[in-house]
């Protein structure tokens, strides 16, 4: 049996120095710095049903990029999906909602041909893994689709009231950040821009939710690339999503109240 493994270019996008020892030109983005520290693959392959699913570490160690060797989104999707157990898009999804009955699944995220998920803290990715690699197969050999057919509206989606400057926004995010973000199993999403201050407002998503490596990303990154391209643009902040803290705390409290009864106290 051969196993075909490929593995994935960290975010070479915004590094200059990565982007010059492949011979690509690194015009356009001479004021970003390095994102995100290089690091080693970590590729595992399952064989089943003719299917091979492979994994890949994300900068976020909670979080890791499931590849199923297929298309996860159809072509109507240009974004990433994001999905929280309580969120509206989790009803478009039977997959992301197999995910989530698996316990300590706090998020799911779904990208061209990756699905990259999310974990509590004091769970083992080696418990995990497993139950993760089952729920993927089953559902691929269902025949079922990922997503429900509807007409998608994403958040770079130009509308007939945008400005110049929001689709402008919306254009870059689109054509330049976004592509990078998702090759590190996240995404970015447009949340808003003020006029007045020249904020926009973003929100990142899958492994790049809550990663050691966010600020570094939006700020030597997205804000740099905006300002850059757009002068209306005077800076950038993170949407707080107040849905994923509230799990993360329910989370958090129950880790405590389990360690009180084993007698371990807490930090």
């Amino acid at each position: 049996m051969r196993f075909v493994v490929r593995r994935l270019a960290p975010l070479a996008k915004f590094v200059p120095q990565a982007v010059a020892a492949r011979g690509v030109s690194a015009s356009g983005f001479h004021t970003l710095r390095p994102l995100i520290k290089p690091r080693q693959a970590a590729v595992f392959a399952v064989p089943a049903r003719s299917m091979f699913i492979q994994t890949e570490n994300t900068p976020n160690p909670h979080s890791i990029k499931f590849l199923p060797g297929r298309a996860v989104l159809d072509e109507r999707f240009t974004t990433g999906v994001d999905f929280t157990p309580k969120s509206p898009e989790v009803r478009q999804s039977l997959l992301a909602k197999e995910l989530f009955t698996i316990h300590g699944v706090t998020r799911v995220f779904f990208g061209k041909d990756f699905i990259s998920v999310t974990k509590t803290e004091d769970e083992d990715w080696d418990l995990l893994r497993g139950q993760i690699f089952a729920t993927i197969m089953d559902f691929y050999a269902s025949g079922k689709p990922v997503m429900s057919d509807k007409p998608i509206i994403t958040d770079t989606t130009i509308l007939d009231d945008d400005d110049e400057v929001v689709a402008m926004i919306k254009e870059l995010l689109e054509t330049r950040i976004r592509p990078a973000v998702q090759d590190d199993g996240g995404d970015i999403f447009y949340k808003g821009f003020d006029e007045e201050t020249g904020i926009v407002t973003v929100q990142l998503a899958g492994s790049c939710a809550g990663c050691p490596s966010s600020s570094v990303t939006l700020k030597n990154g997205v804000e740099n690339m905006l300002m850059h391209y757009i002068p209306e643009v005077r800076g950038i902040k993170e949407f707080v999503d107040e849905e994923l803290n509230e799990v993360n705390e329910k989370e958090f409290q129950s880790l405590e109240a389990r360690l009180r009864a084993a007698g371990i106290p807490s930090i």
